[in-house]
């Protein structure tokens, strides 16, 4: 996968289980990487959809994590507020191989633009 619109950002191994790990590939957005209790990995820009606080320092549980500013749950796979909250943050495509972590590129510049809606695009 060296050179298909996917890039390496980390190894599995440097994200801790039920942890994050924020990375700045090429130097663009903040993407936080959980790994959940399932060892399954989820990227979503670093930035929760309430006051914009750090995903990536809150508490993860299943497969959502909870922001450490205010308590919103954020589901990890789709980007969206759990009820009564409303709004969400980008997620990105995750992809593994040999224990190495790629995101797509295309999706890494993309997550700089703001959401055009309440909803996750």
């Amino acid at each position: 996968m060296p050179d298909d619109g996917w890039l390496a950002v980390c190894g599995r191994d440097e994200i801790p289980r039920l942890g994050a790990r924020v990375v700045r590939p090429d130097g663009g957005e903040d993407i936080a990487l959980f790994r959940s209790g399932d060892d399954h990995v989820f990227a979503v820009v670093d930035r929760c959809p309430h006051r914009g606080g750090p995903l990536s320092q809150g508490i993860v549980h299943g497969r959502s994590v909870t922001c450490p500013l205010h308590g919103w749950d954020i589901g990890l796979e789709d980007g969206q507020a759990a009820a009564p909250d409303v709004g969400c943050t980008r997620t990105l495509q995750v992809r593994e191989l040999d224990g190495r972590i790629y995101l797509r590129r295309d999706e890494l510049l993309a997550a700089a633009a703001p959401l055009a809606r309440a909803g996750c695009a």
